[in-house]
């Protein structure tokens, strides 16, 4: 699987919710820089993997302070699927500055820019698909013929995404379960795309819609062997509101995979990549890694295991950023 578009930390934790030891060190890598930039939830975030404190382990602490905080609501700020802005949640942040051996007002200060994901807030600047995969100028194009601009109005609060190989090493096809919220009024649709291997044939990959949602228009284009569909939901959102739905697509139709990428226009929520082989057609390597764009080289690598029943390899990006991420393996 050459590419797929959505229009970023380490792996996950173990079960206790204890960072690894390559979250800590990112963490501890990129603290500086998001205490400048922000956004806020990942700064949070970063300051949370630094320090090696679970939720659970950071609830107690405010709750030592007299601050009654859910583990819940700890997780979704660190997700930015929401933002702290009451008076009891800003004391909480205060403690957290304390907790986190962070200076005074570091995240406060964040707090107060615009957030991005807010109704009515402008977005940052997105990375055009040209930017994020060889065949961009082909969706752009395709984009253009069904009327529909580039940005959709969605945010994505989290995104868990799951990979079929098969036992010929292809790639059977994918399902996503996606959480997005609206930052305009009057959305009521996604736009997939899917870019399949060399040698697949379009015509053939078939589109599912599993949840929440139907499919529209169908584009197909042959030469950049790729599909863009239209997911129509069941409503139409107001700027705020947050929605779930299901997707998939059925390809199959080309040899040999060596790798899942999904390009990212913006900054966004959490995204997990599983990607399954077929006992019969098992890598003997596989790696995770960035890019910053199509044919830039691979950065970020570190090793992924497939060992065990399930035979499979994941990543988790608690934060999206603007590029690349993928698995990648190799065959015999």
């Amino acid at each position: 699987m050459r590419s797929s578009a959505n229009g970023t930390f380490p792996d996950s934790a173990p079960a206790d919710g204890t960072p690894s030891d390559s979250a800590r060190a990112d963490g501890a890598r990129d603290l500086p820089h998001l205490l400048r930039a922000g956004p806020f939830h990942l700064a949070l975030r970063a300051a949370l993997a630094a320090r090696g404190l679970p939720l659970h382990r950071v609830q107690h602490r405010l709750a030592a302070r007299g601050i009654k905080l859910g583990v819940t609501s700890l997780s979704y700020w660190q997700q930015g699927a929401r933002r702290p802005g009451r008076p009891e949640s800003l004391k909480a942040v205060r403690a957290l500055e304390q907790i986190l051996e962070l200076p005074e007002g570091a995240l406060l200060r964040l707090l107060a820019a615009p957030d991005p994901a807010a109704p009515g807030t402008a977005r940052p600047p997105a990375r055009s698909y040209r930017a994020l995969f060889s065949a961009g100028a082909a969706v752009e194009a395709l984009l253009a013929g069904m009327e529909l601009p580039t940005d959709g109005g969605l945010h994505t609060v989290g995104h868990h995404e799951r990979v079929r190989i098969g036992p010929a090493g292809e790639l059977l096809g994918r399902e996503s379960q996606h959480v997005v919220r609206a930052h305009r009024d009057g959305v009521d649709r996604y736009v997939a795309v899917h870019q399949g291997d060399p040698g697949c044939d379009p015509e053939r990959i078939r589109v599912r819609a599993v949840e929440n949602c139907r499919t529209g228009r169908i584009r197909r284009h042959p030469e950049a062997e790729l599909v863009v569909a239209e997911l129509l939901f069941d409503a139409r959102l107001r700027a705020g509101d947050t929605y779930v739905f299901g997707y998939g697509f059925e390809d199959g139709t080309a040899g040999r995979s060596t790798e899942y990428v999904r390009g990212f226009s913006y900054t966004g929520g959490q995204y997990v990549l599983q990607v399954r082989f077929d006992e019969a057609a098992l890598p003997v390597r596989c790696r995770r890694f960035t890019r910053s764009g199509p044919d830039a080289p691979r950065g970020r690598l570190a090793d992924l295991n497939p060992s065990g029943p399930h035979r499979a390899v994941h990543l988790v990006e608690q934060g999206v950023r603007r590029g690349i991420l993928g698995i990648g393996w190799d065959w015999e």
